[in-house]
């Protein structure tokens, strides 16, 4: 998911999407502690694109004048 991607969201969608990405992490976490998967990639990824997910977020609340 690319910035420009998600500076274009909504303030919902944003909030929709961080829950979505935390939750699938989670999930990929769990099923590589069981060994159901070995798809380590998809984990960073995911922890990228929310970190980019949080970055935009805090920007939106920086510029609204927001803590």
């Amino acid at each position: 998911m690319k910035a420009s991607d998600i500076r274009e969201l909504t303030e919902n969608e944003l909030n929709k999407k961080k829950t979505e990405l935390m939750e699938e992490i989670f999930n990929l976490r769990i099923q590589v502690s069981t060994q159901q998967t070995t798809n380590f990639a998809r984990i960073g990824k995911l922890k990228k694109d929310l970190a980019r997910l949080l970055t935009v977020i805090r920007e939106k609340e920086i510029s609204t004048g927001r803590s």
